[in-house]
């Protein structure tokens, strides 16, 4: 069966998801600035889903809530249950999602103290149960996976990728670190080439993504190339900038005016299931690069909702 990422021209470039980063309202200002070719959801419990209480299952369904424009847009899920894993995949199929993936790659002690993310890396038994028990849940949705190149050592890549690549996943996507590693290390894309040549001779029509240190998309070019790679994921390099994937370079006036529309939709979207704190991590990020920014900057960052955050930067224009 033929997916949307059978059609995706090479390279192509997705949205990383990060988690209380590309929320709903971000996602939105990416896409009206420049939109990616795929779009990703935060990573969602799928055990929240199917337990939670009302108020909480209302705050994990916000973040599967997407607007036509962020297609073809795929919900992330964590979960080490594979009962729960073919209910979320259910549900997030009759949401409408074109593609739905499976962390296995996030380090979180927290995540990891229920088997699931890179913990995963340590039970392969288990991530192939439960990439088989999405499949059953979403029949008429591809899979994906996001994972790391190994727990301590990158050369536990290749029994790990071969045993993920025997499944046929749609795309598998390689964070080009290991969970020892965090993100305290250069990212090692010769393992994203390494990648490439098993998906060549396990599962050829597995899409591989890079994931790594991608600053601007002609850098995501070059890694593709020289890696091999179909596609590339960048997650830092949009904090502030969703013009990313546009490759536009915004005036100081087009920075302010991104943020006051980021800060009403988050409004809209997100104030009554997240707290005001979560946009100030965005401040930094778009007050930059002219004189003023850093005093701007800080009175933001003493505000207390969008209303005090919208009439300072009203003032700044």
């Amino acid at each position: 069966m033929q997916s949307f990422w059978d059609k995706l021209q090479k390279p192509f470039f997705v949205l990383a998801p990060m988690e209380d980063v590309t929320d709903t309202a971000f996602r939105r200002i990416i896409c009206e600035h420049g939109k990616p070719d795929v779009t990703w959801t935060e990573f969602t419990s799928a055990d929240g889903l199917m337990l939670a209480n009302p108020k909480g299952k209302k705050k994990l369904l916000r973040k599967l809530s997407f607007g036509e424009g962020e297609r073809p847009i795929v919900a992330q899920l964590f979960t080490s249950q594979c009962e729960r894993m073919e209910q979320a995949a259910a549900l997030c199929e009759q949401l409408g999602f074109d593609g739905i993936d499976i962390n296995m790659g996030c380090p979180d002690n927290a995540v990891e103290r229920q088997r699931c993310g890179a913990a995963l890396i340590k039970y392969p038994e288990q991530a192939v149960a439960l990439i088989r028990a999405a499949k059953s849940g979403a029949p008429r949705t591809p899979i994906s996976v996001k994972t790391r190149a190994g727990y301590k050592s990158d050369s536990e890549l290749e029994k790990w990728i071969t045993t993920l690549l025997q499944e046929k996943p749609a795309a598998l996507t390689l964070h080009a670190r290991t969970r020892k590693d965090m993100s305290k290390v250069p990212a090692r894309w010769h393992l994203v080439a390494q990648t490439v040549a098993l998906r060549d001779a396990l599962s050829p029509h597995t899409r591989v993504i890079g994931n790594g240190d991608a600053l601007t998309l002609e850098d995501a070019r070059q890694k593709a190339e020289a890696s091999g790679a179909d596609g590339v994921m960048l997650g830092r390099a949009i904090f502030g900038n969703p013009w990313l994937f546009s490759e536009h370079i915004p005036t100081p006036e087009e920075r302010l005016r991104a943020l006051e529309k980021h800060i009403r939709y988050f409004e809209e979207m997100m104030a009554d299931v997240a707290a005001y704190a979560v946009m100030k991590k965005h401040f930094k990020a778009y007050i930059t690069g002219w004189d003023g920014a850093k005093d701007l900057r800080a009175q933001l960052m003493e505000t207390t909702n969008a209303r005090e955050a919208l009439a300072l930067l009203a003032k700044a224009a």
